[in-house]
């Protein structure tokens, strides 16, 4: 099924339900403990143990319904399931922590590797949404390479300088605010560089 048949609250709510219901399951077990097989569990974990078959649950279902799952997606999805169980595994949530980091310092690192071989690599993943002129691409991708690095450097000072539920307001909103305001703020140069044909 395509994208334009789907009801448009379907797609936004398989892709920002989970994190929806992370925070919301967070808020209601951060000061709770567990005890599963002799260990003692802080919510945040057993939160991020349920939130792991979550994602990858949505995921599928977005696949499913649409037919498509972009590179973005899927990398979350297995960097997820990989700090995610390491952070139940080690009952330790620096692991979690850690994952928003390695996520944004390998966006940033794959689109800077595509600008040193003088290409687009965010082109070719949302050249159907913006139709650009070569220069545009470039200018953009540097930006965005410059941005993920940023974040990365961001998420590691909070996690490391506050608490769990500062982190996880930060997760959930600060992010979300974060490439809000990013994209809002690259409309001149997409005015710009428009293209009046997809390249």
């Amino acid at each position: 099924m395509s994208d334009d048949k789907l009801p448009k609250w379907v797609k936004p709510s398989l892709e920002f339900g989970p994190i929806v219901a992370f925070f919301i399951a967070y808020m209601k077990m951060k000061d709770s403990f567990y005890s599963i097989g002799g260990n003692d569990y802080q919510g945040f974990i057993i939160v991020t143990l349920f939130f792991i078959p979550l994602l990858l649950i949505s995921t599928v279902v977005l696949w499913w319904l649409t037919g498509k799952i972009s590179p973005m997606q899927i990398i979350t999805a297995v960097l997820v399931t990989v700090f995610g169980g390491l952070t139940v595994w080690f009952n330790d949530d620096r692991f979690i922590k850690m994952k928003p980091t390695i996520i944004y310092l390998l966006f940033g690192g794959i689109l800077g590797f595509g600008l040193i071989r003088g290409q687009s690599y965010l082109r070719l993943v949302m050249q159907e949404m913006l139709p650009l002129r070569d220069e545009g691409w470039m200018l953009l991708t540097r930006r965005f390479a410059l941005f993920f690095f940023g974040l990365a450097l961001l998420n590691e000072a909070i996690w490391r300088s506050f608490s769990t539920e500062i982190w996880v307001y930060f997760k959930t909103f600060g992010l979300t605010a974060a490439l809000f305001a990013f994209l809002l703020m690259q409309g001149r140069l997409l005015s710009k560089f428009a293209s009046d044909k997809k390249e």
